[in-house]
């Protein structure tokens, strides 16, 4: 086990973990492409942002996961994470999968072009290989993701684009063009007929609004939205400058994450990202919870009297409103609602502009990933001791 930080290391680190703050969020047109090769960047990083970063994959995961066969159906699970970094969303596979009893074997290829994050990546994954008791293998390729193109024609069941789209052509008028064609490419070329493609991305308003953007120009082309959403039509959030979607899941961060954060005057006290599953076949969360299914799109908005949410569905993006005098029986589960859940209604109050629900109304809530941290993550004494060590 690694010894305790020292109160001037803890310090050190901390000064690094906000200048990688800044240049992920308000300083985004200065980030350099290469910035994991700075060391103090780099151990920011794999101390701060790694431990977090690695889990967010694992709400997409557990969403296909609704279909078993979607992850489950073969013996052998062919990954591809393209702009791998030091390995984060592998580790996140790694987990996931290591929580499972009947899980198939891992065949990952990582694509990065930084030789630091290769280096890092290969070292994470032999240490969680071995202290998850996975069936898993590593193959590493050296490359811009934009400028790949032989992947030797290997078939994958799952491909990763984790905190990438918004790190290549930050400064291309065309962008997010580009960034969809690239995502189309690999989809068109690597991508098994039933599998699925992940792609993750920060949930600043300007990076969520740009997915949003590349997620209408996917579906143009033909290509399936298994989630987050539950309509296909256009995104009701791309209508208001000022909106825009994403997760927020609570987690509980390590003591070191903890004092980083009392040091640093930042907060990583949930998961916040944004993200898309693509397919192409015809598989979607509404064709498993139908078109009577919502999206639960902000967090609650209480105020005197009554309890609201943002929902999203076949019919867009609508307010929907409780008041405090019409709790009943039937509509409980609208009090534990949060920020992505999926909920389903019976006699809703359709008031045109918003929704209302009523005393009569039953509220069911179908999907959530609140508690789902807790429960995954804590299940290996093993994996959180290790996690220590490594991080």
């Amino acid at each position: 086990m690694k010894p305790p930080l020292s109160h001037g290391q803890l310090k050190a680190l901390a000064a690094n973990v906000t200048r990688l703050s800044g240049l992920l969020t308000r300083e985004r047109d200065r980030l350099p492409a290469t910035y994991l090769k700075d060391k103090g960047l780099r151990e920011a990083y794999e101390a701060y942002y790694l431990p977090l970063n690695l889990r967010k994959i694992q709400v997409p995961l557990a969403e296909l996961a609704l279909r078993p066969e979607n992850l489950f159906g073969n013996d052998t699970l062919r990954v591809l994470d393209l702009g791998c970094g030091p390995g984060t969303a592998l580790l996140g596979v790694m987990e996931f999968f290591a929580a499972e009893k009947n899980r198939p074997r891992l065949a990952v290829t990582a694509v990065d072009h930084v030789a630091e994050n290769l280096k890092m990546a290969e070292e994470l994954f032999t240490a969680f290989k071995s202290m998850c008791n996975l069936d898993a293998s590593l193959k590493t390729i050296r490359s811009a993701v934009e400028q790949i193109r032989n992947l030797q024609d290997r078939i994958f069941n799952l491909i990763i684009f984790s905190n990438v789209l918004n790190e290549i052509f930050i400064h291309d008028e065309d962008r997010i063009c580009k960034r969809s064609n690239i995502v189309a490419e690999y989809l068109n070329r690597f991508l098994a007929d039933n599998g699925s493609c992940i792609i993750i991305e920060p949930a600043l308003r300007e990076t969520s609004r740009e997915l949003l953007e590349v997620r209408e120009r996917l579906l143009k082309q033909g290509f399936q939205l298994y989630s987050p959403c539950l309509c296909h039509a256009v995104c009701p959030a791309l209508a208001n400058l000022k909106d825009w979607c994403h997760e927020d899941v609570a987690w509980n961060p390590s003591a070191t994450i903890q004092r980083l954060d009392n040091l640093t005057g930042l907060r990583k006290d949930s998961l916040k990202f944004s993200y898309l599953i693509i397919r192409k076949d015809s598989q979607s969360l509404a064709g498993i919870y139908g078109d009577n299914a919502f999206r639960v799109v902000s967090e609650p908005l209480v105020s005197k009297g009554k309890r609201e949410f943002y929902i999203c569905g076949e019919a867009g993006r609508r307010l929907i409103t409780r008041l405090d005098k019409d709790l009943a029986e039937l509509n409980k589960p609208f009090s534990i609602l949060q920020r992505g859940d999926i909920v389903s209604f019976e006699h809703l109050i359709d008031e045109g502009r918003r929704y209302k629900v009523g005393r009569e109304t039953g509220v069911r809530r179908l999907w959530t990933a609140a508690g789902f941290s807790t429960q995954l993550y804590g299940s290996s004494a093993m994996i959180k001791q290790h996690s220590i060590d490594i991080f």
